[in-house]
């Protein structure tokens, strides 16, 4: 495994659609959040250290923002064969250990996450209603340290969103693991 950062999508990129099963034993499509205004979604997998770090942010982030039309999507890309912990059982009981509030969707063939361009996990995207993109970066400015975070950048996307208005252009790439094994995170 090795550490890599999100590569840079240029701003204004439409969302590209898919049709993933999630945790819940639906399929799942872009459409299917038309309603909402804003849609994050996260590549993001059961094993990775970096995500296993911030996955109880995002779950704080879905709940704060729920109520203003803002949608988090969870998508593991993960080889469940290459990594047992990322396989659909695993991906329910994470999600019921740590209360994803969100969908957390299976890419199984890694479709999804290779449309993307999605580079490590957390691979993190902010759509508007347009579902052109808005920010592309990391969560915050700490995934080790909670308690040293200074600079809350996903928090401020949506919130400049919500405000009608565009994120920063200083957007920082996330960062996480990808596992050299052909294509596999």
């Amino acid at each position: 495994m090795a550490l890599l950062k999100s590569i840079n999508i240029p701003i204004g990129a439409n969302a590209i659609d898919f049709c993933l099963k999630g945790i819940d034993g639906k399929m799942h499509r872009l459409t299917d959040y038309d309603n909402k205004d804003i849609l994050v979604i996260v590549f993001m997998c059961n094993h990775c250290p970096y995500v296993r770090a911030v996955d109880s942010r995002l779950v704080q982030l879905q709940e704060r923002f729920q109520s203003q039309s803002v949608q988090f999507i969870g998508i593991n890309p993960n080889d469940d064969t290459t990594h047992p912990d990322d396989n659909f059982e695993n991906m329910v009981k994470r999600a019921e250990e740590k209360g994803y509030n969100f969908p957390y969707l299976k890419d199984d063939e890694q479709s999804v996450a290779k449309k993307y361009q999605a580079q490590c996990t957390p691979d993190i995207y902010v759509y508007d209603k347009k579902r052109e993109l808005c920010y592309h970066g990391r969560i915050d400015d700490n995934w080790e340290q909670p308690d040293r975070v200074t600079s809350l950048d996903l928090s401020d996307a949506i919130e400049a969103l919500l405000k009608g208005q565009r994120p920063s252009s200083d957007q920082h790439p996330s960062m996480g693991v990808f596992n050299q094994v052909e294509g596999v995170m």
